[in-house]
């Protein structure tokens, strides 16, 4: 598989070919995506602030998920000079669009947290509401 595939990422094919379920799964699933474009819609990150901010997640992890976002074109990679450069990643004009679906996945899983756990996370330390609920609903997340 090449990760570093042009966006539509032929090389990931839709496991059911013709399925907008499958196609959508094969974009956005994985254990951190919707995740990594929940942080990055508040705002363009370095790859160290997103491992910062993703404690568990290792780097390996974090740059495959990345690098997949980057290849679906939900996510841009940006080099801010030579070797070794700060590199930013922000969302794309088409990343922007799966923002609805992220934002109903977080509202299910609040209220599936208070269902599960009283309200309370059982790990706050991974939370990824680090940005206020209310800036969320101020930039229509």
């Amino acid at each position: 598989m090449n990760k570093k595939a042009p966006a539509g990422n032929p090389s990931r094919p839709n496991p059911l070919p013709g399925c907008p379920m499958a196609a959508a799964f094969t974009a956005i699933g994985g254990k951190w995506k919707l995740t990594l474009l929940y942080w990055l819609a508040h705002g363009e990150s370095h790859f160290a602030g997103l491992r910062r901010r993703g404690a568990p997640i290792t780097s390996k992890v974090l740059a495959e998920q990345l690098r997949e976002l980057e290849a679906d074109g939900l996510v841009e990679r940006v080099v801010t000079g030579p070797v070794p450069a700060l590199v930013i990643y922000r969302l794309t004009p088409y990343g922007t669009t799966v923002l609805p679906v992220v934002e109903g996945v977080r509202v299910w899983g609040e209220v599936h947290l208070q269902r599960a756990h009283g309200g309370a996370s059982p790990n706050a330390a991974i939370r990824c509401a680090d940005v206020t609920t209310q800036e969320s609903v101020h930039k229509g997340l």
